[in-house]
């Protein structure tokens, strides 16, 4: 069923194009980690490779996916676009305030995590080394701690980029 009110802004992701050749190429995309030829997205999409190559240019030009000519050439989901949409995801469905408050519960996370593991970031943390000298965290533990402290830090930044797109040079609130 459709939505009965008209939305500014780009479709959701989980049904981008509706049901057909464009959201397969699209869905491939987004699961594609490596630069791939039309023919390989082609195959993992199910189309045919014209078909591909004619969605893959049109996503090239929005920015969705980096073109690399060459001998072959190859695209590449382009992950500062998805970086972007969701910043501006962000931006667009919370108030200034809410943005706020996620920023300074992240950094209250983050700065746990900081305390708790006596470094700056998770990637300066040897996960065996924790686990074996303290009690209170297993292996796993550390390594949850770990992911989550990450994604905390990948977060905040979006926020944060959310919270200065809502606001402008000045500090005053951007409408939107």
């Amino acid at each position: 069923m459709s939505d009965p009110e008209p939305r500014d802004g780009p479709p959701p992701f989980d049904d981008a194009f509706g049901d057909d050749v464009e959201q397969r190429v699209y869905g491939t995309i987004l699961q594609t980690r490596e630069p791939s030829t039309a023919n390989t997205i082609a195959d993992r999409a199910d189309c045919d490779p014209k078909s591909a190559r004619k969605y893959l240019e049109w996503f090239a030009e929005l920015g969705v996916v980096t073109r690399h000519d060459g001998g072959t050439t190859t695209y590449e989901r382009n992950d500062a676009y998805f970086e972007w949409r969701r910043v501006e995801e962000i931006a667009a469905d919370n108030s200034l305030d809410e943005i706020r408050d996620r920023v300074r519960d992240l950094t209250d996370r983050i700065d746990d995590y900081e305390r708790t593991y006596d470094a700056a970031a998770p990637s300066e943390v040897d996960a065996v080394a924790a686990a074996e000298e303290r009690d209170d965290r297993s292996i796993d533990e550390v390594y949850a701690d770990l992911a989550d402290w990450t994604t905390a830090s990948h977060e905040r930044r979006r926020y944060e980029r959310a919270r200065q797109r809502r606001t402008g040079a000045d500090g005053e609130q951007v409408s939107g």
